[in-house]
C-alpha cells in the first residue's frame, strides 16, 4: 500500500490519476479550489471547464459512455449541485459510472443554513448509488477509490462525494489501495445448463439486449451466440449500437413510436433471452410487452431480476460472461424460418413514408456519408423517431440518454469526441433540447472540440406539442417557440454555421462539416406539420375531434 504525506485535495487528485482518468469537466467553484489547483499541477488530467453545471455533467456521461472510464463532474455547493443533478440522473437511469464531487461548506457552519449549504446526502441520496461526505483528511483516498468502485462495479452509476471547503486543505498521511477492476461475475455450471435446456425447448426464441452487453464488452459474445444458436435479436431501448442493424439476425429496436411489426416479433416469441437489461418502461412498452413468454433474464444486478417480471430463470452474472458461457454450450438450431421471416418484417419498417420526409432525407445522409466508426449522440425530442428507425448501427456507436433528458445532446457529443478524437461525432437535437444547453458550443470552440451538432427547428416543444394534440387537439398553450437562428449563434460563438432547407443544401452542408477541424451547427428547417414519424398535426387533430 502507497502511503504519503498530502492535503485531500491532492490525494483526491492522485486517485483520479491512479485510475486513469484524464478528463475532469466542471463550472468553477470556490468552494473546491484546492481540488482545481491540485488538477493543475497534475499533467496527466486535463480540466474543461463548461458554462453550466448540467452541460458539465452531460459532457461527462457522454465520455463515459465513449471511453468506459468512470465521468468525473465536480461543482460548487448547492446551486451548482442542483443544477448537475439531471447529468446524475441521467447517469443512474442509463447505468453509467459517472463520479460527482461537489463543494461544500465549512465544517464549522454546516446545519447552520450556510451560504449554499444543502444537505448534499439526502439530495442526491434517490438518484445516486452512493452518496458520502468526506470529514476525516486521512480517510479521503478510503472513501474517493470506494465511490469509484462502486461507480464501475455490479450495475455502473453515479456516486456522490460532498468536499467541505476546509477539509480539503487540511494535510494527513494518505494511504492509497490498488487500481480499481470492474468485477464480472460468471453464471455457475448449472445455471448455464437450465438455460440452454430452456433455449432448446424453444421454438420461436427470441434475444433481447440491453445496455449491460455494451458496457462488458459482451457485443461479439453476443454475436458468437446469436450465430450459433440461430435466433434472432432485438435491442432495448437506445442501446442501438449493441449488434450489427445489417446483420440477418437483428430485427429492431424496442423504443418510442415503435413499428406494430417489431411488436409482433416479441409477441410471437416463445422464449426470451433477456441480456443486461433493466426491461424498463420504453422498453416494455409501458410494462405491457411480454405475455406467456418464457423469460430468462440475466443481469449482473440481483435487484434488476424481478424488478419488472418474475423470470423464469433469472441469473446474476456478468453478460460478457453470460454470453459466452452460452456461446460455448449451447445447441445449434435451424431457426432460419423463424429468424428470417422476423428480419424481413424489421426491413419492412426501414421503407416507410416517413423516409421521404426532409428528416428522412437526412438520416439517409448520414447514413451514407459518415465513417462507419462514427459516434451518434442525441437529444430528446420526436426528430430522433427517425434516427432510431432508420438509422443502421453497423460500427457505428450510439449514445443518447435513456432517462429522455433534453439539452443531452451536444454536450455528450463533446465529451464522446474529447473520448475518442479521432473519430467524427455528430449530435442530433430539436430546438427546444438544444436551446437548452446552447451555451456549450463556446466550450466546444474554447477547447477546440470539433463535433457536428445537427438542430431540426420546428419552432416548438414538438414531442410536448403532439400529446398536447391528441389530447387536447387544437388548444396550443405553452408549446410554441420563437425564432432563433442557430446557424448565427454558431457563428457568434466562433463555430461553423449552415441553414438548410432540402436535402441537397444538407449533402453540401454536411460534406464541408465531415473536413472542417471545428465546431458546427448544420440548422434544419423542419415542417412544424410534420410532428412525428407518422402523423402530421392535421391529423391528429382529425383524430382527437373524431374521438369526442
Amino acid at each position: 500500500m502507497d502511503e504519503r504525506h498530502m492535503t485531500s485535495a491532492e490525494a483526491i487528485v492522485s486517485c483520479l490519476q491512479r485510475q486513469g482518468i484524464s478528463k475532469v469537466f466542471c463550472v468553477p467553484g470556490e468552494s473546491y479550489l484546492p481540488v482545481m489547483d491540485a488538477i493543475l499541477k497534475e499533467p496527466d488530467i486535463e480540466l474543461i471547464s463548461a458554462r453550466h453545471e448540467g452541460g458539465a455533467a452531460f459532457m461527462a456521461e457522454g465520455y463515459a459512455k465513449a471511453s468506459g472510464t468512470p465521468g468525473v463532474v465536480m461543482a460548487t455547493r448547492g446551486v451548482g449541485a442542483g443544477n448537475l443533478a439531471i447529468g446524475v440522473h441521467t447517469a443512474y437511469q442509463d447505468s453509467t459510472p459517472m463520479v460527482v464531487l461537489l463543494g461544500q461548506v465549512h465544517t464549522n457552519f454546516s446545519g447552520r443554513e450556510g451560504f449554499q449549504e444543502v444537505d448534499l446526502e439526502a439530495f442526491f441520496r434517490p438518484i445516486a448509488k452512493w452518496v458520502a461526505e468526506i470529514r476525516e483528511p486521512p480517510r479521503t483516498p478510503e472513501l474517493i477509490q470506494r465511490a469509484i468502485r462502486i461507480a464501475m462495479s455490479g450495475r455502473p452509476g453515479p456516486v456522490v462525494i460532498a468536499l467541505p471547503e476546509d477539509v480539503l486543505k487540511k494535510e494527513a498521511l494518505m494511504s492509497f489501495g490498488p487500481v480499481i477492476k470492474r468485477p464480472a461475475p460468471k453464471p455457475s455450471d448449472q445455471e448455464v445448463i437450465e438455460v440452454v435446456d430452456r433455449l432448446r425447448l424453444a421454438e420461436r426464441p427470441l434475444i433481447l439486449a440491453g445496455g449491460g452487453v455494451k458496457l462488458a464488452g459482451a457485443e461479439m459474445a453476443l454475436k458468437r451466440l446469436a450465430y450459433k444458436w440461430g435466433a434472432p435479436i432485438v435491442s432495448a431501448f437506445r442501446r442501438h449500437d449493441v449488434f450489427p442493424n445489417d446483420d440477418i439476425h437483428y430485427c429492431g429496436h424496442l423504443g418510442l413510436g415503435i413499428h406494430p411489426n417489431i411488436l409482433e416479433t416479441v409477441a410471437k416469441a416463445d422464449t426470451v433471452l433477456a441480456v443486461g437489461t433493466r426491461l424498463s418502461e420504453v422498453t416494455t412498452q409501458d410494462y405491457s410487452l411480454f405475455k406467456g413468454q418464457t423469460l430468462i433474464h440475466c443481469d449482473i444486478d440481483d435487484s434488476v431480476l424481478g424488478k419488472v417480471y418474475p423470470p423464469d430463470v433469472g441469473i446474476v452474472a456478468d453478460a460478457n460472461e453470460m454470453l459466452e458461457a452460452l456461446a460455448d454450450a449451447a445447441y445449434g438450431r435451424d431457426l432460419t424460418s423463424w429468424t428470417s421471416a422476423r428480419r424481413k418484417a424489421y426491413e419492412a419498417t426501414l421503407v416507410t413514408e416517413g423516409r421521404k420526409t426532409l428528416n428522412g432525407e437526412v438520416i439517409s445522409l448520414l447514413q451514407e456519408n459518415l465513417p462507419e466508426d462514427s459516434i451518434l449522440t442525441n437529444d430528446a425530442g420526436n426528430f430522433a423517431g427517425w434516427l432510431h428507425t432508420y438509422f443502421q448501427f453497423k460500427k457505428h456507436r450510439y449514445i443518447g440518454p435513456t432517462s429522455g433528458a433534453m439539452g443531452y445532446g451536444m454536450p455528450a457529443a463533446l465529451g464522446a469526441k474529447l473520448a475518442n478524437p479521432d473519430k467524427s461525432v455528430v449530435s442530433l437535437s430539436g430546438d427546444g433540447g438544444f436551446m437548452m444547453t446552447l451555451q456549450e458550443l463556446e466550450t466546444a470552440v474554447r477547447y477546440d472540440i470539433p463535433v457536428i451538432s445537427i438542430v431540426f427547428n420546428n419552432r416548438m416543444y414538438g414531442t410536448i406539442r403532439m400529446h398536447q394534440e391528441i389530447h387536447y387537439p387544437g388548444e396550443v398553450i405553452g408549446t410554441d417557440l420563437g425564432e432563433v437562428a442557430f446557424w448565427k449563434v454558431a457563428e457568434n460563438l466562433g463555430a461553423a454555421g449552415f441553414h438548410v432547407k432540402t436535402a441537397e443544401e444538407f449533402r453540401h452542408a454536411l460534406d464541408q462539416s465531415l473536413v472542417l477541424d471545428k465546431p458546427v451547427v448544420i440548422e434544419v428547417e423542419t415542417d412544424p406539420e410534420r410532428i412525428s414519424l407518422s402523423k402530421t398535426i392535421t391529423q391528429l387533430r382529425k383524430k382527437g375531434g373524431e374521438s369526442k
